[in-house]
């Protein structure tokens, strides 16, 4: 490689490193977290689901519930279970029949407690899982600014990704053993950017793809509506398989009761292997009424697998059959691929728990890279007004970026002990404290003080996490253990892991600060 090329990718690698720096290191904390996003909410509520990725109730119970408060004649009626929690989501439609009364007409959405029977709305219902999972990708910036950000800091990512390869190529195996940790700080800040950002790799680029996929795809999705399909979007997401079938309404009410139940068992005995996560019945009462039940293979049993059934309510004929399953088509193996492949919940808990350490790892990477770029730059021939603006500029993204991890932990306790819950709330928990801490930490001016007392407080707080769930519930770990509440446990351990890797990270620097002043 020629020296110029060479230059130009290095600054490229640089540039587009540092101008998305902060909101990525945001992306990969939050999403470290939202890797056990559903076992965080099933702390928070002090719940344990027995059989996750399955709908775990009486659908005919649940819709003779229903009927006591809503006139369901008309209506379309979908149940999922979209997470790994208690609750499932329950969406009643508007009524198809013109002479419905407006009450009818009117759509709901809510969530229903699988054992309580409780009904929540979304917002006052709202948790730091789904909190820490949503800022993952901005969603708290209003729609569709915070995920196009998102997504294109995904993209540059994928530059900066490749770019660092080609820079680094030609000694990427010589630097990959080599850690020099007594020599200057940009050499020791570039040893383990290098070696780390390897690592990683593999990791980072698969997260750099899918994000850019799932946040940018409206803006390859919008030509395509209007130059393949005269702008009729239901007849694109119908091809691409995101739609279900739709069935008009008979205006003939429906004389025999239909058992919901039954379909589902018939599903399961179709795909041994099936967890039922979907069930929308159409046209509710109605001579055309039909039922639809989906599910996903079990990941033990199958990496891909979809399989998708719609039954005729009255007649119990099959209409419609969906098997992803048995054999999985290409589009929709590699929908399934790039949603397994984000989310890691194709191969157990491990797998999960590597992708939060590489998670983390990928924020460190991040980290040494702006504190490269600030050493770099802290030389003779640059003009000192140039450094101080430097200096300024690493002030405020390690404040940013290192102020989440006391705050998280704040966060935990503060909502464990207090109950709280709801969107606002947690915007004003969350947003309020980071912003506090962050000024504090831009005030200081310092670095290293930064660094310090940031993993310090954070490990500090990170252990007083399951303290908190102790005194609060008395489900101490070895409680949840006995009583195989595994989801409240392992957000415990979680804590008690990651506080005691910082604390010793501390350690470490402290006995590297007093080598190098001895010598």
């Amino acid at each position: 490689m020629g020296k110029r090329i060479y230059n130009i990718l290095f600054h490229l690698h640089t540039v587009s490193g540092i101008v998305i720096s902060a909101a990525l290191y945001v992306i990969f904390f939050a999403g470290s977290f939202s890797f056990f996003r559903d076992e965080i909410v099933n702390w928070e509520r002090d719940h344990t689901v027995q059989h996750p990725g399955e709908i775990s109730l009486d659908l005919d119970a649940t819709i003779d519930s229903l009927k006591l408060t809503h006139d369901l004649y008309g209506r379309e009626i979908s149940i999922a279970q979209v997470y790994n929690e208690r609750r499932v989501n329950v969406n009643v439609g508007a009524s198809a029949d013109s002479l419905a009364s407006e009450e009818a007409k009117k759509p709901e959405f809510f969530y229903l407690d699988t054992k309580s029977f409780d009904r929540q709305e979304y917002y006052s219902s709202y948790t730091l899982g789904e909190f820490l999972y949503r800022l993952h990708f901005f969603a708290q910036i209003p729609y569709p600014a915070g995920y196009y950000l998102s997504g294109f800091v995904a993209f540059f990512f994928l530059f900066a990704l490749i770019t660092g390869l080609i820079v680094h190529w030609d000694k990427i195996i010589k630097n990959f053993y080599l850690f020099r940790p007594w020599e200057k700080l940009k050499t020791v800040w570039t040893d383990a950017h290098t070696t780390l950002g390897l690592i990683g790799f593999p990791f980072q680029l698969v997260y750099a793809v899918t994000g850019a996929f799932f946040m940018l795809n409206l803006l390859l999705v919008a030509p395509s509506v209007y130059v393949l399909y005269d702008g009729d979007s239901d007849k694109l997401y119908d091809e691409l398989g995101f739609k279900h079938p739709a069935f008009p309404l008979q205006y003939e009410k429906l004389e025999k009761e239909v058992s919901i139940n039954k379909f589902i068992s018939q599903t399961k005995t179709r795909w041994k292997s099936l967890n039922v996560s979907h069930v929308i019945i159409h046209n509710y009462g109605d001579k055309n009424m039909h039922v639809t039940v989906e599910g996903r293979a079990d990941h033990s049993e199958k990496f891909l697998g979809v399989g998708e059934v719609s039954y005729h309510a009255e007649t119990g004929d099959i209409v419609n059959l969906k098997d992803e399953i048995n054999e999985s088509s290409y589009l929709e193996g590699t929908k399934l691929a790039l949603y397994q492949l984000h989310f890691a919940d194709y191969g157990g808990l491990w797998i999960r728990i590597v992708s939060f350490v590489l998670g983390l790892v990928s924020c460190f990477v991040i980290l040494s890279g702006v504190l490269i770029w600030l050493v770099a730059r802290d030389r003779k021939d640059v003009p000192e007004k140039q450094k101080r603006f430097n200096q300024r500029v690493a002030w405020i993204y390690l404040a940013i970026c290192l102020s989440m991890y006391p705050v998280t932990a704040f966060a935990f306790i503060v909502v464990k002990m207090f109950g709280i819950v709801g969107s606002a709330n947690m915007y004003s928990l969350y947003f309020i404290t980071w912003l506090l801490v962050t000024v504090f930490f831009v005030v200081k001016k310092s670095n290293s003080f930064t660094n310090r007392y940031s993993l310090i407080s954070g490990s500090i707080l990170g252990f007083l996490v399951p303290v908190a769930n102790g005194i609060k519930t008395s489900n101490w770990p070895w409680i949840t253990f006995v009583n195989q509440q595994y989801d409240i446990l392992l957000v415990d351990l979680l804590w008690i892991g990651l506080s005691s890797c910082t604390l010793y990270a501390v350690y470490c620097m402290s006995s590297y600060k007093q080598t190098k002043v001895a010598a």
